[in-house]
């Protein structure tokens, strides 16, 4: 098969294979192949190339679909093979493959690759809330919309839907956003929150903890209860206890009912199935 023979050939396949895109990004993205893979110095040398290349795009084009993200530093592309989306009204709590805990919110869903090991690149639709496992060699990265934050080993919540704005607030660590075409980087300590929406970033400052001043120990059980929907049982004894304690909004719930344990000398039990939890 001659090279123009072949050309047409890879065009026609990748225009008949569904992809999750407009025939407007797919022309684009068939140009920029277009452009590598018959390229006039290739084409007079090494034509073994164009072979190799079709294999490629076959290979690819039968896989679940591709992403691609546009970010300052270029393109990157996550491989769709895992998509996790959160239907319910509760959020959902998620293991990634290498550890890192994600809490998705309802209406909202992530997609990774199947590679996550060395390749941790999570694309987000909606609300997550992301406890980073730390990896030197193979930093985490989080795409949405136009946003890209890239972790060590860290906590923060992404909240971006289609159209509207992105934030990302940082609880602990420390991330740096970029946003598509622009060259700028921000760095952000826990604390900050980064904004982009209408074409315009912007960092600000919000409290990400909840403080208890000398009240009831009981107002600690409604808080975990509201925000963590356990239904908490204290000693009537107990109720009147004063507490003065500063938690962090994103704590585990598990630490805060040790800290409570530890401080008033209660041992507790977890019932998963009652979602409740009684000192005594």
């Amino acid at each position: 098969m001659d090279e123009k023979k072949l050309e047409e050939e890879l065009k026609k396949i990748w225009d008949e294979t569904p992809i999750s895109h407009s025939d407007s990004e797919k022309e684009v993205c068939w140009e920029q192949f277009q452009s590598k893979a018959f390229s006039s110095k290739e084409r007079k040398f090494k034509p073994w190339r164009y072979y190799a290349a079709a294999a490629v795009l076959i290979f690819v084009l039968v896989g679940t679909g591709i992403y691609f993200n546009s970010t300052s530093s270029g393109n990157e592309i996550i491989l769709a093979e895992n998509t996790i989306e959160n239907t319910s009204s509760i959020i959902k709590k998620i293991v990634l493959p290498d550890s890192s805990r994600v809490e998705l919110s309802p209406n909202s869903k992530i997609v990774y690759a199947s590679n996550f090991a060395t390749n941790r690149k999570v694309e987000v639709s909606g609300e997550a809330y992301f406890k980073v496992k730390k990896d030197k060699k193979h930093p985490f990265q989080v795409f949405c919309n136009e946003t890209t934050t890239t972790v060590l080993g860290t906590s923060f919540t992404v909240k971006g839907y289609a159209r509207k704005e992105v934030t990302v607030a940082l609880y602990e660590g420390s991330v740096q956003m970029n946003v598509k075409n622009q060259d700028k980087k921000w760095i952000l300590k826990p604390g900050e929150k980064f904004s982009y929406g209408n074409n315009t970033p912007l960092v600000t400052e919000f409290n990400r903890f909840t403080d208890f001043d000398n009240q009831k120990l009981s107002d600690v059980g409604d808080y975990i209860e509201s925000n963590y929907s356990y239904k908490v049982i204290i000693p009537q004894e107990y109720y009147n206890q004063r507490i003065t304690v500063r938690i962090n909004k994103k704590e585990d719930l598990k630490t805060i009912v040790q800290l409570i344990s530890e401080m008033y000398n209660l041992n507790f039990t977890v019932n998963e199935n009652l979602k409740q939890i009684t000192f005594q």
